[in-house]
């Protein structure tokens, strides 16, 4: 999903995004791998090595102790061209697609956010999203949670945890700021002096 990932935050910030499923094509097993990875509490900093608006992200898994089957992931990724957030939230099938989904902190709850797309490991939600989500889950503390709604419309919780929130957002804007920077044009070369004609002696 990571390169899925970087490439939906191209598309997003290019304003791309069209209904059909996106990415059918396999990515390559070598922009899978980051590059550069930190783990700031239970948040990781990932970069990629994809060209991209959006070349890192901040990630949280939760998965099953038992299976290791994956519960629910959220990625974060910043776009310094227009100080814009992407978001991808994946949770299990059997959701009710036209419900979507909503999250909250303790004191912040989000509009519904509508479900993108869905594939063989679950749907997902993958969308810009204002900085006031950012800010909400930067300044809270303990869990933030989602709630999805079932197929048969029983709603469920699923917390996950905020703690390393903060720092891992800064390093991963400042990574992202790094790498997406135009190299500084080298100076022109000044052109050399014409040198001055010889004085003609004077008779």
């Amino acid at each position: 999903m990571t390169f899925f990932r970087a490439s939906i935050a191209g598309a997003l910030a290019l304003g791309l995004l069209s209904a059909a499923p996106a990415f059918a094509d396999p990515p390559p097993a070598s922009a899978t791998t980051p590059t550069d990875t930190k783990p700031f509490g239970d948040w990781t900093v990932r970069c990629f090595p994809v060209k991209s608006p959006s070349p890192c992200d901040m990630f949280e898994l939760l998965a099953n102790k038992a299976s290791g089957q994956r519960v629910m992931s959220v990625s974060i990724a910043y776009l310094p061209v227009n100080d814009k957030h992407v978001m991808q939230i994946a949770v299990p099938l059997l959701v009710a697609i036209q419900k979507g989904l909503v999250l909250s902190t303790d004191t912040y709850t989000s509009p519904v956010l509508h479900y993108r797309r869905c594939d063989r490991a679950g749907c997902y939600v993958e969308m810009l999203v204002d900085n006031d989500i950012i800010n909400a889950l930067s300044t809270s503390t303990g869990q933030a949670k989602v709630r999805i709604i079932a197929e048969g419309g029983k709603p469920f919780d699923i917390p996950f945890s905020l703690n390393g929130f903060s720092d891992a957002h800064g390093a991963m804007q400042d990574l992202a700021r790094k790498k997406t920077a135009k190299p500084a044009e080298a100076p022109a070369t000044p052109a050399p002096a014409t040198p001055a004609p010889a004085a003609t002696p004077t008779p």
